[in-house]
């Protein structure tokens, strides 16, 4: 055993592809119906830490795997995080504010009950957020107060306590979000379909035709007044096949061609008349349809009406495909790098209708690497600079908080001129798993040994405890109140309970239940209020009880 230890302390990249080699795995096993995804690899990472006090991955995997995690997050989650600010922003910052408050309370709690210190119950309140830079803050408050003499002893004390409470701060919240989805019996792809404002859905979407039954002036009319969410397509009138815009309008005994989900075309077929046989998007005498990549970074960020496709070229379209999710495309929709857009577009446009959107596999499989590291540069940049508050305190969003602020800011602006700030779906998902595990595997090794010694010494396990405590109860009446009370989509509290955790290992947990993008969108909306209120919370707590 001792001569693997030394071969792994020798060899960083060995013990992180081990660490994650077994981890992945152990987490695809299925556990009542679940699994613990990506998280297993810091159990491991845990579990290898405990062996030795130097068998630990340099602090560079942690921190790159991190930013890159978070990075990749905000340029995703971007224009859906302003969208859902609007509308459910203050609904759920005001229910992570209350969980961090409650945490706040039972930590003193916990303080009176069995007498800890308060550099202690401070680091347990940090260590069961998980959130370092509240620790940070209150090591940088210590030297401030403490005598030169004493300081290096006294800031040992919060670092036990969070080494302590930081384990249970993940996995309480991942087994609280384990059992309640049991208990509750959570449909997570049913709440996808239903969770209105909340980004595109992955709606199946379906194509049928009708025969009209009455007249309409127009269809831009008919669409303001009805609020139909569909795309219409084509329309045949005594033999002669068109594409439909906003100007054409409908007779009786015209046949119309409509795309959208199963309930809106059953509104449809109410409102325009009844089903017919003819399938009016098999017909294609004049038109051809096709789905393109959009990999021209001319038109990345622009909304698909700048775009003019109908008077251009004559073309519309009809489907978007971002990653697993199809949706509607409308005049005021964004095209991000990668989308895959269904146009139908006369024979004689189709060339240069492809050519407009690029329709290059490699080019939607490349990343930018100057606007990539540009961006990134900025975040740690922002990352670093102090933000003075009331009282003399002084704050900094850090490695995770400042490129996640940044990215959520380019995600959502696009482009800007001629730079591109967007990488493809498919290179992020790539790298935001790739910097998770690194993550994951750095914060458990670097973790495992102070856990498991400190455990079994002094207050180790009334410290341990009290966190466990601390966690658990936070997590179970934050998505306690916001499911049952607030009624808040299962599927976005997970991604709200892991920003208020500022966990990008509970995100990745929710993320492998869900199988959506809601928990980003729960994450990056409260993530800054998150952070801030815990870094402002910790301070008040040593001060009060020193």
């Amino acid at each position: 055993m001792d001569t693997i230890i030394q071969v792994l302390q020798s060899n960083p990249i060995l013990l992180l592809f081990l660490v994650a080699g077994i981890g992945y795995p152990l987490g695809r096993i299925r556990i009542g119906g679940a699994t613990l995804g990506v998280a297993a690899v810091l159990f491991v990472g845990l579990a290898f830490g405990a062996l030795s006090p130097d068998l630990k991955l340099p602090e560079i995997v942690y921190t790159l795997g991190l930013v890159l995690f978070v990075y990749c997050i905000g340029l995703s989650s971007g224009a859906v995080f302003f969208n859902s600010l609007r509308r459910q922003g203050l609904k759920s910052n005001a229910l992570v504010v209350g969980g961090i408050f409650l945490a706040g309370l039972l930590a003193a709690a916990c303080h009176l009950i069995r007498d800890f210190k308060a550099t202690l119950t401070a680091g347990a309140f940090a260590g069961s957020l998980t959130n370092t830079p509240a620790l940070a803050a209150i090591l940088e408050h210590i030297r401030a107060v403490t005598p030169p003499s004493l300081s290096e002893a006294v800031q040992s004390e919060p670092v036990i306590a969070y080494s302590l409470t930081y384990p249970m701060g993940v996995l309480g919240m991942i087994l609280m979000i384990f059992i309640l989805q049991k208990i509750w019996h959570v449909d997570y792809a049913s709440e996808e379909h239903t969770a209105h404002g909340m980004g595109p859905l992955n709606e199946p979407l379906e194509t049928c035709t009708v025969q009209v039954n009455h007249p309409f002036p127009s269809v831009a009319e008919l669409i303001r007044r009805s609020s139909l969410n569909i795309i219409f397509g084509r329309r045949k009138r005594k033999g002669e096949v068109i594409l439909v815009n906003g100007q054409t309008d409908l007779q009786p005994g015209d046949l119309v061609s409509l795309i959208g989900s199963k309930e809106d075309l059953d509104s449809a077929f109410h409102l325009l008349g009844t089903p017919a046989m003819e399938r009016l998007e098999f017909d294609l005498t004049s038109y051809d349809k096709k789905r393109v990549f959009v990999s021209n970074p001319k038109i990345i960020g622009r909304r698909l009406k700048e775009l003019n496709l109908f008077n251009q070229h004559g073309a519309i379209a009809s489907r978007l495909r971002r990653g697993d999710l199809e949706i509607l495309p409308r005049g005021d929709t964004s095209l991000l790098l990668g989308d895959q857009v269904q146009v139908i577009v006369p024979h004689e446009e189709m060339d240069n209708v492809v050519k407009l959107f690029g329709d290059s596999y490699r080019g939607v499989s490349e990343i930018d690497v100057l606007t990539f590291s540009l961006g990134l540069g900025l975040g740690l940049l922002l990352g670093m600079l102090p933000i003075p508050l009331p009282g003399g305190i002084t704050l900094k969003l850090g490695i995770a908080g400042g490129p996640l602020i940044v990215a959520l800011i380019l995600g959502a602006q696009g482009r800007t001129g001629s730079v591109v700030w967007q990488i493809p779906y498919s290179a992020n998902l790539a790298l935001r798993q790739i910097g998770l595990i690194m993550f994951l595997a750095g914060v458990g090794t670097r973790s495992g040994y102070a856990f498991y010694s400190t455990l079994q010494t002094g207050n180790g396990p009334a410290l341990f405890l009290a966190g466990t405590i601390i966690t658990c109860v936070t997590a179970f009446t934050t998505l306690w109140v916001g499911y049952k009370v607030l009624k808040i989509p299962m599927g976005l509290l997970t991604g709200i309970l892991a920003g208020l955790q500022t966990q990008p290992t509970v995100l990745g947990f929710a993320q492998e239940q869900t199988h959506n993008e809601l928990p980003n969108i729960g994450y990056a909306t409260v993530y800054p209020v998150a952070m801030i209120t815990k870094i402002l919370l910790a301070q008040v707590i040593l001060i009060l009880f020193l």
